[in-house]
């Protein structure tokens, strides 16, 4: 955050004492012995604190941090003086000043001044950073809703991973949740709240800004930059960075992605200073990345190294009566929300449950929205709820004749028995552990009983 310090004092040796200290953090010092000369350096390069002397010659330490605050109001000034007062500690933070140091100083308190530099110029960015974004404060806080082995094997997933730093890719079809999995993620590893969590839609990015965006800018470095800006790398040090649908980079942002992956560095744009960064990334797509990378739109390098933990979230359709669960906490919510009581009925819910929610948790959240708003009493009825919604049913079952050529009146149970079981599947798009929960089977009954009918011949291998 600190790429160079500007050091203003007519004496030689509090100059010479500064700069070493700035040195040994490894940051750029400039200079200067004079006011005059200082204000001359302000107008031709950027700084982000410096150290001015109070009493100079003509222009003194007050001078130089008036037209410091009017020409670089980010940067932090540190008044530094031998007749320090209390009228002058005041006059000095009515000015903007950061702080106030007296002489003679220690190297370690010249230090420490940085690091609180450092401290205060990060949280500035990512409290701007916020901001801007104008996130909903309790988007983060939203709970994964549901009690089927599919999510409850994603949770389990994000416990175990959530101890690490590992990279973590999150795939799944639109509006699966996968921003809400790659916030638990963080959520569970820094349980203090302290490590920043910053993000980035990386298909909401304009190509030509995309670089910008991710490391941040020089001021002069193309038209428009007129101040210095920190990337979401930079502000996510220490925390985690989201790169929301990262299949979206082209090919040639992936390379430079795929250096500060392995090495941890990178340079803003227009920048030459090399800065060096600890950050947990979480990728999310909907995409399939193989095939991607098979069609040439996506670098293979850059998927192994973000593929170091996979987390695969599952359709709506695949977790049974999750739908209910979820139906009801999004009317819940709306309920709060109207300040009047909403329910479902249970052949509402049977209806929510049938229907195959292409735009997953996403489309079924804005329903339960659009049904609450419109809803004039408590109870939320089938006949309310969207035609395709309502209309979709299962296949009708049929009856077989039986192997010893009865009539297809006759009941064959086991036949019947197989027709049930095939329909769960077809209307589960063949997952097993959904399919079981519809049958009330374990998964183990279901796989024996698929084998059977194999062993019979009465089911493809496939299957």
């Amino acid at each position: 955050m600190i790429d160079r310090v500007l050091i203003v004092d007519d004496e030689l040796l509090t100059r010479q004492l500064l700069m070493e200290v700035v040195r040994r953090q490894g940051i750029d010092v400039v200079d200067a012995a004079s006011g005059e000369e200082a204000i001359e350096l302000l107008e031709k390069q950027d700084f982000q604190m410096a150290f001015v002397d109070m009493k100079m010659g003509k222009l003194n330490g007050l001078d130089v941090l008036r037209v410091a605050r009017q020409r670089c109001p980010r940067m932090l000034v540190t008044i530094v003086t031998a007749y320090g007062t209390v009228d002058q500690a005041v006059t000095a933070m009515q000015l903007g000043a950061f702080d106030f140091i007296i002489k003679p100083f220690s190297p370690d308190q010249a230090e420490i001044l940085l690091v609180k530099g450092r401290q205060w110029l990060q949280m500035h960015a990512q409290q701007e950073y916020l901001q801007n974004e104008l996130v909903d404060a309790g988007r983060s806080m939203k709970p994964i809703v549901g009690a089927s082995s599919a999510i409850t094997g994603v949770q389990r997933l994000i416990e175990r991973v959530a101890q690490t730093r590992a990279t973590v890719l999150i795939c799944g079809e639109s509006g699966t949740g996968k921003e809400l999995v790659a916030a638990e993620v963080h959520r569970l590893s820094d349980p203090g709240g302290k490590a920043p969590y910053i993000r980035m839609n990386c298909a909401a990015v304009p190509e030509n800004l995309l670089e910008s965006e991710l490391f941040g800018h020089e001021k002069g470095a193309f038209t428009g930059a007129t101040e210095r800006r920190i990337g979401r790398f930079e502000l996510a040090d220490g925390g985690t960075l989201l790169l929301d649908e990262i299949s979206e980079i082209s090919i040639g942002m992936q390379a430079k992605l795929l250096r500060v992956l392995q090495e941890s560095e990178f340079e803003r744009v227009g920048g030459t200073r090399t800065i060096k960064v600890d950050v947990r990334v979480i990728a999310t797509t909907n995409r399939r990345l193989q095939q991607e990378v098979k069609a040439g739109n996506f670098r293979e390098d850059l998927y192994y190294r973000i593929n170091v933990f996979p987390i695969q979230l599952p359709a709506l359709r695949e977790r049974g009566s999750d739908v209910e669960q979820l139906a009801a906490h999004f009317l819940s919510r709306q309920a709060t929300k109207l300040r009047r009581p909403l329910r479902f009925s249970a052949e509402a819910l049977a209806c929510l449950r049938r229907y195959p929610w292409p735009g997953n948790i996403r489309e079924l959240e804005h329903v339960v929205e659009r049904l609450a708003i419109l809803q004039d009493g408590p109870l939320i009825e089938a006949d309310h709820l969207p035609p395709e919604v309502r209309e979709v049913e299962l296949p009708a079952l049929t009856m077989a004749d039986d192997p010893d050529g009865e009539s297809a009146t006759s009941f064959n149970l086991r036949e019947i028995e197989r027709q049930v079981i095939m329909r769960a599947l077809a209307s589960t798009d063949g997952n097993r552990t959904l399919a079981a929960e519809l049958l009330g089977f374990s998964v183990r009954t279901l796989r024996n009983k698929l084998q059977e009918y194999r062993d019979q011949g009465a089911l493809s291998a496939c299957v």
